[in-house]
């Protein structure tokens, strides 16, 4: 074990000479604070003093910010609108020192924004009591995808790992996937909300679904039925003809799968109660890409992904793993000292977090 705990050490010590390109739906994560002062009496609701309102990157765009903490190199290409929150987003990776020419700012196009309201008492755990999502009322412009297409084909080469991170809104489809032509030049990584079974052909070499989006692919019930488990994970292995499936299971960790190997159970790390899976799969995504660029085996990329995700859900809010982060985990599971952190998540937009020198399980969306 302390053997395989090296490698997987050394692994995550290349992070920062491996260069990932992004390719993504950008999404404007934002929470609403505030303290219970009473309940209403126009109706039966909590009022709450405003504490407090933070932005972090979402989506896709959380894939990258986890990408930068854990010290990789990338290129983001995406989408946001002419808004505040777009400009929001445009502003943190600024900051954060990620390019955001690849960023492209779309008149007439709303940056998808998820607000969630956070209620709680003085000295409490605040609590997720509403969520609001804003989206876009119209289609993705096709004169944005073709420009995002173009500039896609003219860096995908020079990278050593595409992530795709497709959630539904339009910059991230099929049809961009196949114009690359990339099949089994650099491993390409998917993320698809809705759309999975959609990207056969296009050059997919591994795909991190959570157990409930495998099962609404065929409206099936897992549940404790590992014959299930095993009969979908393969199906899709074989349909989009792909190197490994890695599927997310929450307190059940993950499944790896792989043609012609036997499934791969990986137990969670960590608490099996997590504290908040906001984004955590946005998180593994993001580990596995990264140690696939770094010349990790599926297997071994699946196992840091693992201990990403488990650090992950021990914070609050939309948060990153750092590659100390991730290193300390490795380190103390060597010692018998390792225990994720559970620090508090969210980061107002222009605050980016400690950054690429420090730093999921299933997502939430």
């Amino acid at each position: 074990m302390s053997a395989d705990l090296v490698r997987l050490i050394e692994i995550a010590e290349s992070f920062p000479r491996q260069h990932i390109l992004v390719l993504a739906d950008l999404v404007a994560d934002e929470f609403v604070a505030g303290e219970i002062t009473r309940v209403s009496r126009e109706a039966p609701v909590l009022i709450l003093r405003h504490s407090e309102t933070t932005r972090v990157p979402g989506g896709g765009a959380n894939a990258a910010n986890n990408l930068a903490d854990l010290g990789a190199q990338l290129t983001l290409l995406g989408a946001v609108g002419d808004d505040p929150a777009g400009h929001a987003l445009v502003d943190y990776f600024r900051q954060k020192g990620v390019s955001v020419a690849g960023i492209q700012i779309t008149r007439g196009w709303t940056t998808p924004t998820k607000t969630r309201f956070l209620a709680g008492f003085s000295h409490t755990a605040r609590q997720q009591v509403l969520r609001v999502d804003r989206e876009p009322q119209f289609p993705f412009p096709e004169t944005a995808r073709g420009r995002l297409a173009r500039r896609a084909r003219q860096l995908a080469r020079r990278s050593g790992a595409v992530l795709a991170s497709d959630y539904g809104f339009g910059a991230v489809t099929p049809a961009l996937l196949r114009s690359l032509q990339l099949r089994g030049m650099l491993p390409v990584t998917l993320d698809s909300r809705y759309a999975l079974l959609e990207y056969r052909g296009a050059g997919v070499a591994a795909a991190t679904p959570n157990e409930p989006e495998l099962e609404a692919l065929y409206h099936t019930r897992i549940g404790a039925d590992r014959g299930a488990l095993e009969r979908l994970g393969r199906q899709v292995l074989r349909r989009l003809g792909l190197r490994a499936l890695l599927v997310t299971r929450g307190k059940d960790g993950m499944a790896l799968f792989e043609p012609k190997r036997p499934v791969e159970d990986i137990p969670v790390f960590g608490a099996p109660e997590a504290v908040d899976v906001t984004g955590a799969g946005d998180t593994v995504i993001a580990t596995f890409t990264l140690a696939l660029a770094a010349g990790a085996t599926f297997l071994e990329a699946a196992r840091l992904a693992n201990y990403a995700g488990g650090i992950v859900v021990m914070k609050r809010g939309t948060a990153t793993v750092t590659q100390a982060e991730l290193l300390g985990a490795l380190r103390g599971e060597i010692t018998g000292e390792s225990a994720p952190p559970a620090s508090a998540g969210a980061l107002e937009v222009g605050r980016p977090s400690a950054g690429r020198s420090e730093g999921t399980a299933p997502r939430q969306r």
